[in-house]
């Protein structure tokens, strides 16, 4: 039985007592649930994942090299999945190496206006506090439509 794949992070913040993780973006529920989760599942989640960060990060970046951006993150040993859209690695690379990047154009990326006058310490700030609303209200949706802790809804295992 190969790996299962998952959008963590390492930095479960969940633990911590928050209902979203800052790391992953997921729900507490769904972090929990993560495993039981057909494939097809998993694969949707983590392109939603995907997307969202993409979203965000292209509000503050530019990919202006992907090779760069690749080497930096394997140099770094920050890990990603290959098939993880290229802004999707950066928000990675923000986390990791927000302390010790100087010139983002290094690793590949171009701010765009929204980032103007921002450290790079400032621009993670931004995304990441843009990705936890997000995922907030992600997870107050779902509570609304009445999955309440079950964030997965019908594609969690039930319990036995």
């Amino acid at each position: 039985m190969g790996a299962i794949a998952s959008p963590c992070v390492g930095l479960c913040s969940t633990t911590l007592g928050d209902a979203t993780c800052r790391g992953c973006q997921r729900a507490d529920a769904e972090i929990r649930d993560w495993f039981g989760l057909a494939p097809d599942a998993r694969a949707a989640r983590m392109a939603e994942l995907d997307a969202l960060r993409e979203a965000v990060a292209g509000r503050y970046l530019r990919l202006v090299d992907d090779a760069a951006l690749a080497e930096q993150l394997a140099r770094h040993r920050i890990r990603c999945r290959p098939e993880q859209p290229g802004l999707s690695r950066a928000v990675e690379l923000l986390r990791v190496g927000r302390e010790r990047i100087r010139e983002l154009a290094r690793y590949g990326l171009a701010p765009r206006e929204a980032a103007s006058g921002l450290s790079v310490v400032e621009l993670h700030e931004r995304i990441a506090a843009e990705l936890t609303a997000a995922a907030e209200r992600r997870r107050h949706a779902l509570c609304d439509n009445g999955l309440g802790d079950n964030a997965l809804g019908d594609n969690a295992l039930s319990e036995p």
